[in-house]
């Protein structure tokens, strides 16, 4: 598929704004590391190309296990990730595909039995922005292949 907008180029105005929201959560209290599997894993969800190129790099780049990777799609089943990284998985999926026009009460339960209440806010923060992240990149169609770690790190 041929790219549409180039949105580096062509979308700086609007994202200042998204930037800022991914240097708040750089800062914010979710683990690093955390919020890259997040990342990769909402990007998988979505099937955002350029995104899952990004995040697969960056997570390699943080020490993060090629297992780990492979299983995400399966995490349900897989037995690498931590009780607090499932719940983390658990929301995001849950806050992603919104079913029924709502997030299920076990999900929450699951999710601030592993979160305090301003964790849980910063860990929907940062869904929301990675899924508005994908819908730019798959609406214009931006390639994946060509991310350099780091390469968008002086934006945040």
């Amino acid at each position: 598929m041929r790219q549409r907008i180039n949105l580096m180029q062509q979308g700086q105005n609007v994202f200042k704004p998204m930037f800022g929201l991914s240097g708040y959560l750089a800062k914010c209290s979710i683990e690093k590391p955390l919020l890259e599997l997040i990342n990769f894993r909402v990007s998988q969800i979505n099937g955002c190309c350029y995104c899952l190129d990004m995040h697969a790099k960056d997570l390699r780049s943080q020490g993060e296990s090629e297992q780990r990777l492979y299983l995400l799609n399966a995490w349900r089943e897989a037995t690498v990730y931590t009780d607090r990284e499932r719940a983390a998985l658990a929301w995001a999926e849950a806050v992603t595909k919104i079913t029924n026009g709502d997030v299920p009460d076990d999900v929450y339960s699951e999710a601030i039995s592993q979160f305090e209440e301003p964790e849980l806010v910063d860990l929907t923060l940062a869904v929301n922005t990675i899924n508005c992240w994908n819908r730019f990149n798959i609406a214009f169609r931006t390639p994946g292949g060509s991310y350099k770690v780091g390469a968008h790190a002086e934006h945040a």
